[in-house]
Parts: structure tokens; C-alpha cells; sequence
């Protein structure tokens, strides 16, 4: 039996947690899989139910946090190290970035015989000024020479680690796209529709649109703002706006709309009716989408967004801007409109769009459903985990 070391930054909402949960949960019983994270953010809503309810119980490391403090990730290093030499792995397998760097380095120190790395995404442009995204750069360098393979979550990815930022060589990276369990997007369709609409207040005849996600200054949600304001100024429709989600940036998003004049209300204390509604985390993911008509992503980076896959699972019209791993997710202009990075312009008119023109929504929501359902299945990604482990055990080239 191969032994599996499964270690990420921290359980959060979003596609890491996803994938080594059913990673953790699902492969075969040729694997035996340890699963350790770090504690949780306190900007960020704990997803400790996705492991939960798989029945998994992960080892938290609490010193293992999402800021650089050299204390407390020294600590988080002699921890892993110590389970490590107590679990004695065959394989490493680190996810995102703060456990990449701890879990690779001790696991080289330990002298596990395969590391692996998945990066969910990357912060080498739109987190931090030029010196840090050197620096960030540098440490992934060091670290690919000390793993056996990179893993990229999309083609994409894999040209800008590659190609771009020079991580590594090509040869070192494998595209490994991730793993939902889509089936309930198309489940019980009209009732979660009605769930989610009677909540908020909505009416049958108003045009609903979510964007889905943390609060972060990378997803852009001023973007969102000032193309909101702009459609709704120009519209003969009904419109309301949700914001999915919640986090450090939930101040400055309200100073935001204020500025714009957009009528916002707390989603999570009143069901009045406003032009844009925050309604924090939604764990029913499923419920929000039912009853979204048009999703948006404005982010500045992305790696693959878990938003737009399940935005197509529930067949749901997509408006994004073209970044990261967008269009190796999407079908652009077929299931999603693709706008450039940042501009307001292009961005509102293809969201005025799709708001006006009822036969256009109807159509791009026809192919998501058949785009996501095997290609981001769990099944298929721990049929392409288990592959890569045994051609690594036995020596074999990828």
C-alpha cells in the first residue's frame, strides 16, 4: 500500500478544500492518505463540513497560518516534520502555497522519496508589488527543484509557471484539472429557485446576478460595482445584485457602493428589497445559483474558478473577466462571455447584454451542464491522482 501525505494552507470555502477532500476520501484502497491543514482564517468562513461530512478527520496544524510569521511557521515545519517521520510516507503531496513551501521543505529534509505540489492558483501577479512577487518567484523556484512534479490545475496555469514565470521546466509539470461532485446543481432545480427567491424578496420578472466568492482585493469586486451601477442606469429591465461570499474587503466593498450611490442591505438581516444584496457565505451553493440568472467574476487572477464550473453545472449565463485558467473552463462566448482584465467598459456592455437579451441567456445556458459534468467530476480527477502516483512509484515518465 502506497502512504499519502495530503497537506493545504487551511480548510476554506473553494476548490483546494474540495479536492483533497474527495483526493482524501475517494481513491482506492491501494492508497492509505493522511490528511493535515493549517487552522483557519478568521476573515475567511470555515468549510470544515466538507471534510466532516466525507467522514474525514484531518490533523490541524494551528501554527500553519495564512501570514508569514517566522515563529509560528517554524513551529508548523517541526510539526509536519514529526508527522512525517511518524506516518512515513511514500509520497508528499502539498496544495497551495503556504503548505507547499513547509510540507516541501520538510518533506525533503525527511527524505521522502516523492513531493508533489498542486498550485490552486499563484501570487506571482495582481496579490503584491514587484520586490515581494520576486521574492514569492524565488522561493517557488527553490522548491521545484525539490519536487518531483508540479501539478497545474490547468493549461493555462501551466504556460504562466512555465513560460512566464519560469518556475519550472515543462517537463516537470502535469495538468491535473480539478474534481467536484456536480449532481446537485441539477437536482431539484425549480424548488431551490424558489427557496432562494422567496429569501430575498425577488420577483419572477427581476433579472438576478451573483458573483461568488471571498472578499479579496484580487476577485476586483469594484469591477462589479461600477458595472452595476452603470447597467442599472442604462436597463429597461429589473435587476437585483447578490455578492456570494465574505471577507477582509467587505468594509472598503460597502464604502464602494456608497460612493456609487448603489442601495445595498445586509442579505443575513433583512429580506428588503435593494439593488445589490450581500449575503456573506452560502453554503447551499447549489440554492444561490438555482436561483441566480447571470453570474459574474471580475477577478484581476484566477487559477480555475470554482464559481464558473458550478455556474455551468447549474447551467447558469456567465460574464468573467479573461484571466488565470478562465477560458481552459469555460466555453468563450458559448457558455460564458470573456471581457479583458479590469475594463469597465467592455465588461458592462457585455453584462447590459446579456441582461437585455432574454434569447442570448437562454442560449448559453443550454451547454454548461454537458462542458463541466465529466470533465471537473471528482471521479475523473482521482482516476488522474492515482495514475500519476503509480507511473511515479514505478519510475515511469510521465
Amino acid at each position: 500500500m502506497t502512504k499519502v501525505l495530503r497537506i493545504i494552507n487551511r480548510f476554506n470555502l473553494g476548490g483546494p478544500t474540495y479536492n483533497v477532500a474527495y483526493l482524501s476520501k475517494y481513491m482506492s484502497d491501494d492508497f492509505e492518505t493522511l490528511l493535515v491543514g493549517g487552522a483557519k482564517d478568521e476573515t475567511e468562513e470555515s468549510s470544515d463540513f466538507i471534510v466532516n461530512n466525507l467522514g474525514l478527520k484531518p490533523i490541524i496544524v494551528e501554527e500553519m497560518l495564512r501570514e508569514i510569521n517566522l515563529k509560528n511557521d517554524y513551529a508548523a515545519y517541526k510539526k509536519i516534520k514529526k508527522i512525517i517521520q511518524e506516518f512515513k510516507p511514500d509520497i508528499v503531496h502539498t496544495h497551495a502555497s503556504k503548505a507547499g513551501t513547509l510540507g516541501r521543505l520538510a518533506a525533503s529534509s525527511c527524505g521522502v522519496p516523492i513531493i508533489i505540489h498542486t498550485f490552486h492558483g499563484h501570487v506571482f501577479h495582481s496579490y503584491f508589488g514587484k520586490l515581494k512577487t520576486l521574492f514569492y518567484k524565488t522561493i517557488e523556484r527553490y522548491l521545484a527543484r525539490k519536487s518531483t512534479i508540479i501539478i497545474a490545475i490547468s493549461e493555462i496555469q501551466k504556460q504562466e509557471l512555465v513560460e512566464i514565470h519560469k518556475i519550472c521546466r515543462a517537463d516537470k509539470v502535469k495538468v491535473i484539472p480539478l474534481g467536484f461532485d456536480l449532481s446537485k446543481f441539477q437536482e431539484n432545480i425549480l424548488e431551490k429557485r424558489k427557496s432562494f427567491r422567496l429569501k430575498y424578496n425577488l420577483d419572477e420578472d427581476e433579472i438576478a446576478i451573483s458573483i461568488i466568492g471571498r472578499l479579496v482585493p484580487v476577485k476586483n469586486h469594484v469591477l462589479f460595482l461600477e458595472a452595476l451601477k452603470i447597467v442599472s442606469e442604462k436597463t429597461s429591465k429589473k435587476i437585483r445584485a447578490f455578492i456570494v461570499g465574505d471577507g477582509e474587503e467587505r468594509e472598503n466593498i460597502e464604502l464602494k457602493a456608497k460612493d456609487l450611490k448603489i442601495p445595498f442591505v445586509d442579505g443575513t438581516k433583512t429580506n428588503e428589497k435593494s439593488l445589490l444584496t450581500f449575503t456573506s457565505w452560502i453554503k447551499e451553493i447549489d440554492i444561490a445559483l438555482a436561483g441566480s440568472d447571470i453570474v459574474a467574476l471580475t477577478s484581476f487572477n484566477e487559477g480555475t474558478p470554482v464559481s464558473l464550473i458550478e455556474a455551468q453545472a447549474a447551467n447558469k449565463p456567465i460574464v468573467t473577466t479573461n484571466v488565470g485558467g478562465i477560458e481552459n473552463v469555460v466555453i468563450p462566448f458559448q457558455t460564458a462571455i470573456l471581457c479583458e482584465n479590469n475594463n469597465i467598459d467592455q465588461f458592462s456592455e457585455s453584462l447590459l447584454k446579456l441582461i437585455e437579451d432574454t434569447t442570448m441567456r437562454d442560449a448559453m445556458s443550454v451547454k454548461g451542464w454537458n462542458h463541466v459534468k465529466e470533465k471537473f467530476h471528482y471521479t475523473r480527477l482521482v482516476n488522474d491522482m492515482e495514475n500519476l502516483y503509480h507511473s511515479l512509484k514505478q519510475g515511469k515518465p510521465l
